[in-house]
């Protein structure tokens, strides 16, 4: 049996909000279209999802083959379906947002994408459709998951200092945090596997590098445990 519709239906579509911290600032990772509408400038990574495929299937494909970026921590964020964002059709594109040490990726821009370049958050450029306010939506979901969910340690290189945990919280969060008190909170969770190795950073003594254990984590949530910052 056949069916038809009786509406006219939308396109469907997924951006990607993907972070990325560098030691210093909240970066986005943004390309630049190769084809129009808006070609030349600068968008959010995404595209039209197929027939054959998931949301979150779309949305690893898309960041693949436009960024290259592949196996990274991915969230749905929202559903953005205003009349009028695309010039082209009727288009609902549902958002995500991903975290990613861009140290250990190789951009390459490809499919629509003529460039992949990461860009300070505070200084992005004019950006396509309605990508501002998708941006705007993603940094705020990450500012509050970064207060109860240890989401943070995502962009963070394997190995760290206690520093570079507070530098990174206060990236994200816009403000910054007490040295002494962020350091006993964060300890206390006991969440922190001290190692052996030291990092040097700049003319400073040493600092001891710690990892994260996500195994106990998940332990303790189990039990109702919340990571608050």
């Amino acid at each position: 049996m056949s069916y038809t519709y009786q509406y006219p239906r939308g396109a469907l579509t997924v951006d990607c909000v993907v972070f990325g911290f560098d030691g210093g600032g909240l970066k986005v990772l943004l390309i630049k279209r190769g084809i129009a509408p808006f070609k030349g400038e600068w968008a959010l990574p995404g595209g039209f999802v197929k027939v054959e495929e998931s949301l979150d299937e779309a949305a690893r494909r898309e960041l693949q083959e436009e960024t290259g970026l592949e196996r990274v921590f991915l969230e749905q964020l929202y559903t953005f379906g205003e009349p009028g964002r695309d010039p082209r059709e009727r288009v609902v594109s549902v958002a995500y947002f991903a975290l990613v040490r861009p140290e250990v990726y190789q951009m390459r821009a490809a499919t629509d994408a003529d460039d992949a370049q990461w860009f300070d958050l505070d200084e992005l450029p004019r950006l396509a459709f309605d990508h501002p306010e998708i941006v705007e939506m993603a940094h705020q979901r990450l500012r509050g998951k970064l207060r109860y969910e240890p989401i943070g340690f995502e962009l963070l290189a394997e190995k760290f200092s206690l520093s570079q945990l507070q530098y990174l919280y206060e990236a994200v969060l816009g403000v910054p945090l007490d040295k002494r008190n962020f350091r006993k909170k964060v300890q206390s969770y006991d969440l922190l596997i001290p190692l052996e190795e030291k990092h040097r950073d700049g003319p400073h003594r040493p600092a001891q590098l710690f990892k994260f254990d996500p195994d106990k984590y998940q332990e303790l949530k189990g039990k109702g445990f919340l990571f608050e910052i």
